[in-house]
């Protein structure tokens, strides 16, 4: 199963506080074993909200809210792709993590069969050029 893993904002991460050098060793220490488990597909950091933007949907009108966001308990600092075999792995993977004062949160993918009848042969064709697609791009 693919999870996403997500790392909580904190005040200092929605102030811009940038990692020491021994967190960011200990961080990449961390995903090098997550990598020679061949866990770790995806993962990367975010600017603070302060560099971003919402844009909400309503019907057909769209609207650009400027960041900062007030809710830092609702805003992600980062993230991390995994594949693994259940969702007590990934568990268990979060606990070996370095974080100290963190929330993480982890949230299964949804798979093609997750959809039933209504991901007919066609948009699954769509879906597979599409990771195709993404894949080949990716490796440019």
């Amino acid at each position: 199963m693919k999870v996403m893993v997500i790392v909580k904002a904190t005040a200092d991460s929605e102030a811009g506080v940038m990692p020491s050098e021994a967190e960011l060793t200990e961080m990449g220490q961390f995903n090098e074993a997550l990598a020679a488990a061949g866990v770790m597909l995806a993962g990367e950091g975010l600017h603070p909200s302060a560099k971003g933007v919402r844009v909400r949907c309503e019907g057909q009108s769209r609207t650009v809210i400027d960041g900062p966001f007030t809710e830092t308990k609702e805003l992600i600092a980062g993230f991390w792709i995994w594949q693994v075999a259940s969702m007590a792995e990934a568990i268990a993977w979060v606990k070996r993590s370095p974080f100290q004062k963190d929330d993480i949160e982890i949230r299964p993918l949804f798979e093609a069969d997750d959809f039933g009848e209504a991901l007919t042969p066609e948009l699954r064709a769509q879906e597979d050029r599409l990771r195709a697609q993404m894949e080949q791009q990716a490796n440019l």
